[in-house]
């Protein structure tokens, strides 16, 4: 096995990544392609790639990030919808060559590897893991009208009244327009001034307040490659932006990231109708999922079809790196899961940091 800065893989290493990603049965999410690790790699010094050999060719990548102590983590962890490790298919725990992680931590000199969105097919992590999460999808691959027709039966109210909204939109605001694949850099700081808003609004840390977030979206929305592209979708009325997003894609795929509307056009439900209008193109683009991401939200209850579980958790070995992990993670892990496991204190929480929000904004 060799660890690598993602920069030193060759061309060669690079499409054999993208082959094994194609034999696996797990979607194609463009968080698990070589660019996404690669643009990590430009903007956290400790990022890195193992890559495992079986019989003097390459079976496999894992790529990870190294911190303080030998501590390690997913690559991207905090704000990577999509993690694990790139293996030839039949290359499971048992099997003859077969990795174990608790060796691929030993020789990545790792005490511990945490993960927060590790797939279902992963067999290397999932005894690991210790909380499973519903990441919510939106399927597509039948068209654009058969999702409608699944949004009608399931909630016909819904449709309806986002549909009208977009033409009440159309009608006091401007003529309403939307953009799949938006080139304009000024469209994206306007989305992140919203998302950054929205995140104080809110109670929440404000992501793209830590530089290296800023820089990863701005080296992402450059990004071209087939299986890993930087989308960036806009929704106008007139010539005035009102909702936006900007995610990844593959061929398949479309991972949905950072949405954000204006609040001066809230009543037009302007988010909504932006999915709505990314899920169109997305299926006339031949793309046949929308991954929504982990997390409770209404909108995500509201558009969509289905569930794909995903997984929390972390690989330790033992000593003072893998103690110091457990300190700084797992008393967290469990306050949220006991809060998470009660709604109306789940909802007292939520209420709590919305005011907390509105007193920072003051």
């Amino acid at each position: 096995m060799r660890v690598l800065v993602p920069e030193e893989l060759g061309e060669g290493e690079r499409q054999h990544w993208r082959e094994l990603r194609a034999k696996s049965p797990s979607p194609r999410n463009p968080f698990m392609e070589p660019e996404f690790t690669d643009v990590i790699g430009r903007v956290r010094p400790g990022a890195r790639v193992a890559v495992v050999y079986e019989g003097g060719a390459a079976a496999g990548f894992l790529p990870f990030e190294r911190g303080r102590l030998g501590q390690g983590r997913a690559v991207g962890l905090g704000v990577s919808d999509c993690q694990g490790a790139v293996l030839r298919q039949g290359l499971v725990p048992g099997a003859p060559g077969a990795p174990d992680a608790r060796e691929l931590l030993r020789a990545c000199r790792l005490s511990s590897l945490a993960f927060d969105n590790v797939e279902a097919e992963q067999p290397l992590f999932l005894p690991y893991a210790a909380e499973r999460y519903a990441a919510h999808v939106i399927d597509v691959a039948r068209g654009y009208r058969a999702y409608e027709d699944v949004l009608r039966a399931r909630s016909p109210k819904f449709l309806k009244t986002t549909l009208a909204k977009e033409r009440r939109l159309g009608r006091q605001v401007g003529d309403v327009r939307f953009v799949f694949d938006e080139r304009d850099p000024a469209a994206l700081r306007t989305l992140m001034a919203w998302k950054s808003a929205q995140y104080r609004r809110t109670g929440r840390r404000d992501r793209f307040a830590r530089e290296w977030i800023t820089r990863l979206v701005h080296r992402l929305a450059e990004t071209r490659a087939t299986e890993c592209s930087g989308t960036l979708s806009v929704l106008y009325a007139g010539r005035r932006p009102v909702a936006a997003h900007f995610g990844l894609r593959s061929t398949t795929v479309l991972a949905c990231w950072f949405p954000a509307y204006d609040p001066e056009a809230a009543k037009y439900s302007p988010g909504l109708v932006l999915h709505l209008r990314m899920a169109e193109a997305a299926a006339a683009e031949g793309i046949g999922l929308l991954d929504l991401g982990r997390g409770a939200a209404e909108y995500k209850d509201s558009l969509k079809t289905g569930e794909r579980p995903v997984y929390e958790g972390a690989v330790t070995r033992w000593g003072a790196g893998a103690a110091l992990h457990w300190l700084g993670r797992e008393p967290a892990r469990r306050a949220h899961g006991f809060v998470r496991a009660r709604p109306r204190l789940a909802s007292v929480a939520a209420r709590t940091l919305k005011g907390a929000g509105r007193l920072r904004g003051r």
